[in-house]
């Protein structure tokens, strides 16, 4: 019987050991056909990722837009005198708060990264690309100068927008945005015009654009069309305070 268990122990061992060597000539062999690169790279084109991810939020918004004018038709059907009162307060504050479509004369500012022939030596990577802020102070400088509605990526801007810097993208309300950046502005063009030129913020990134070539584009257009605000309005983390 000890004969019979020892050799039983000896095969199973061959047999572990003959598996391994089969692995690991798969596993070789998978090396050498792909050169030492991943057989299936796991991010994907980085442009497609963002094309894909954009457009399926559009969709989604498109639902979005589709279930509201439901609800609005259906509301319409409802009356008392009180709720066409509430009604007509809504409808007075879509216009200021970004819900409703405007065209008007203004400002497109165009920010683009430096191009990729630039490089210089021992400078910072980073000092080359558009980042969050820069997006940001220009947006700020609108504002200040007199923006009755603005738009980033043909994108309305309302007073909870969020723009969000991750690698070298930008985020607005959860969609990856490559540049250029295009920021509509409508309003006084002189008014917003000196504001870009006095911003301390703009003024730094003029710099830049002098020293790495990032770009900068700003034009005075007769008509520009801005789209209505179509994402959520409801905060979700924010609650009132007592005063």
């Amino acid at each position: 019987m000890a004969r019979v268990g020892r050799h039983e122990r000896q095969s199973w061992t061959l047999a572990v050991l003959s598996i391994c060597v089969i692995a690991g000539f798969l596993f070789v062999a998978a090396s050498i056909n792909s050169d030492g690169t991943d057989l299936r790279p796991a991010g994907g084109d980085v442009g497609s990722l963002l094309k894909e991810r954009s457009e399926r939020i559009a969709d989604r918004r498109d639902d979005a837009r589709e279930l509201r004018s439901d609800i609005d038709s259906l509301s319409a059907g409802v009356s008392g005198a009180a709720l066409d009162d509430y009604r007509d307060r809504v409808a007075k504050l879509e216009p200021p708060t970004g819900l409703t479509a405007l065209h008007g004369p203004g400002i497109r500012v165009t920010l683009t990264d430096a191009p990729k022939s630039v490089n210089p030596e021992g400078v910072d990577p980073n000092l080359l690309v558009v980042h969050q802020q820069d997006i940001q102070a220009f947006v700020n400088a609108l504002w200040a100068g007199g923006a009755e509605a603005i738009s980033l990526q043909g994108q309305r801007l309302i007073s909870t927008t969020g723009i969000k810097c991750v690698g070298n993208t930008v985020v607005l309300d959860g969609v990856p945005y490559s540049p250029p950046y295009v920021i509509d502005a409508i309003g006084d063009k002189t008014s917003m015009n000196d504001e870009l030129s006095r911003s301390p913020e703009t003024t730094s990134y003029r710099v830049y654009v002098q020293a790495y070539q990032l770009g900068l584009k700003i034009e005075t257009l007769e008509d520009i069309h801005i789209t209505a605000y179509d994402g959520p309005v409801s905060l979700g983390f924010a609650r009132a305070t007592s005063s």
